[in-house]
């Protein structure tokens, strides 16, 4: 069968149903609990997938509806890490959270997103990726007091997550993607060792792999980063080299609302690019033209069998009406796209 031309996806989360966790909040609390919950989750799983069809979106996510946190819900599995005696730290160098500690040495005892995966692909035939939090990620959202050393912890949550990336992979994901947020901030340990630690946790994976690098959800704490960042957003610039001499297929940027120069999609050209159609920080939807022009804009740097539509960033913050026009947008300014190219 044909590969289809600039398949589209989202990044990363959806809007969770009202009648599982209080809508529009990160870290949105259960309103279910044990069995109930899971089977909860299962329904979310379902729904997410039916509307992102609906829309027509090419690549199916989980929409990371059985999980609280991109990163937190993982680490929350693994043994070595306190919940109970958090504390406060500077996430992402620019806003205070109260984290978890590490306290001993971390191992992962249990799969953790497997099962999920696996409840995901019998429901669907379509391509399905999942997302995983990048290890330097996973290390600027903690507290560490047992390695005290960012690039050793590091290694250890490189380890772990390749362990859940080759088990996601056997229960048929076919692109794993790893969000790495912090690779927008620490570029000297992005080339030091953020990306070799990357490439750990990739190792022996024979699906495709992405890595996502934006500016943050459209909470107040980024969008008023985002302010101080001057006329051009080149934070791409600083990592895209090292990242385009590793080993991950797919790179995922954030393009339509922002400031980053879409010329600096020519420094990965070969890699195949997710780009960011859709603002995410907004509640306005896009056009479907406004995505076809953001498209348009990309392919004077990547060429189109590389091009996969995206979003910029997750959507759980935004209404699920907004998040359902948004996706519509990007299938439909795809399609404009495909024709002009078919011509």
């Amino acid at each position: 069968m044909k590969k289809k031309l600039l398949p589209t996806s989202t990044v990363g989360s959806l809007p969770k149903p009202a009648w599982l966790a209080p809508p529009k909040k990160l870290w949105s609390p259960w309103k279910l609990e044990d069995d109930q919950l899971t089977e909860g989750k299962q329904d979310a799983l379902r729904v997410s997938l039916h509307e992102q069809q609906l829309a027509g979106v090419d690549i199916i996510s989980d929409g990371e509806q059985t999980r609280q946190h991109f990163v937190t819900t993982f680490i929350e599995q693994l043994s070595g890490v306190d919940f109970e005696n958090r504390k406060t730290v500077k996430i992402r160098d620019r806003y205070d959270a109260s984290v978890p500690v590490v306290v001993d040495e971390i191992r992962r005892q249990k799969a953790v997103f497997v099962d999920d995966a696996k409840f995901l692909r019998q429901q669907t035939s379509k391509p399905i990726k999942w997302a995983l939090p990048g290890p330097m990620t996973m290390v600027d959202t903690l507290y560490d007091d047992y390695y005290k050393n960012r690039e050793k912890l590091a290694w250890e949550f490189a380890k772990v997550l390749n362990e859940e990336a080759r088990e996601l992979q056997d229960a048929g994901v076919d692109i794993i993607q790893f969000d790495e947020p912090a690779f927008n901030v620490f570029f000297e340990e992005v080339n030091n060792w953020g990306m070799a630690t990357l490439e750990r946790a990739i190792e022996g994976l024979h699906c495709e792999t992405a890595i996502h690098i934006c500016y943050g959800y459209g909470i107040k704490a980024n969008t008023d980063w985002k302010k101080t960042l001057g006329s051009e957003w080149r934070q791409y610039e600083e990592i895209f080299p090292k990242i385009q001499s590793s080993s991950i297929d797919v790179v995922s940027l954030e393009c339509h609302g922002s400031r980053v120069p879409f010329e600096l999609i020519e420094l990965i050209r070969g890699k195949k690019v997710m780009v960011g159609a859709i603002d995410v920080a907004t509640n306005k939807v896009e056009t479907p033209e406004e995505v076809a022009d953001t498209l348009r804009k990309a392919l004077q740097y990547v060429d189109a069998e590389n091009l996969y539509p995206s979003t910029n960033c997750g959507m759980a913050p935004l209404s699920r009406n907004v998040a359902r026009g948004k996706l519509s947008a990007l299938s439909a300014g795809a399609e404009i796209i495909r024709k002009e190219l078919a011509l």
